[in-house]
């Protein structure tokens, strides 16, 4: 009997003792996956910052580029204004330059057109010495000279002799201070100038002064 109990307790024994290599190569695995599950979880985490970072960045890249947009539709704008001022500028340029231009020439024709009056009594004296009868041919050949020479100076500066004599009658250009009647000639003729008239371009410096007929 006794030998019989000593038989089953080493029977036990053998059993308990195969039994616990299977509790030994539980545990590992136990521990292998617990491992693989945080290492899922750290995964996870890594993933999900990376996603973030992602997402920060490529938020941080759209304000940069609607930033960048942004500006360059200040600057287009900017552009413009800067263009159309410009142009305004270029405008009120050009204007001021041709009134300028257009004063100065008015200014210029004015301030010639009172220089040749001054000399205007001048060249009626050397007409009238024209007129005077001389035996003295040197002296008349002298003031020929002096009225060509004055002539081509008044030419050289634009102004003209008012063609009158025997011309109609323009109330612009002429001064009537006499009036005769004669059929023989037509109506508002000019038969005599008392007083040669001028110009300078369009403008009338001195009036002829005339007779008219009829």
């Amino acid at each position: 009997m006794t030998d019989m109990n000593e038989e089953k307790d080493k029977m036990d024994a053998a059993a308990e003792t195969e039994s616990q290599p299977e509790k030994v190569r539980e545990e590992p695995e136990k521990e292998a996956q617990t491992e693989s599950k945080s290492e899922k979880k750290e995964d996870k985490k890594e993933d999900k910052k990376e996603d973030k970072k992602e997402k920060r960045f490529g938020k941080k890249k759209e304000d940069e580029r609607a930033a960048l947009e942004a500006e360059k539709e200040a600057l287009e704008k900017e552009k413009a204004a800067l263009n159309d001022k410009y142009l305004r500028i270029c405008a009120e340029y050009d204007n001021f330059r041709r009134r300028s231009q257009k004063e100065k020439d008015n200014l210029y024709g004015e301030i010639k057109a009172n220089t040749v009056q001054q000399f205007l009594p001048v060249y009626d004296n050397l007409e009238r010495a024209l007129k005077q009868g001389t035996d003295d041919e040197a002296y008349r050949k002298g003031v020929e000279m002096i009225m060509t020479q004055f002539n081509a100076t008044l030419e050289k500066l634009g102004v003209k002799k008012i063609e009158s004599l025997g011309q109609t009658f323009d109330p612009n250009k002429h001064n009537a201070v006499m009036h005769v009647e004669d059929e023989s000639l037509g109506e508002n003729t000019i038969v005599e100038v008392f007083q040669e008239g001028f110009t300078v371009g369009e403008k009338v410096i001195r009036f002829a002064m005339v007779k008219v007929a009829n």
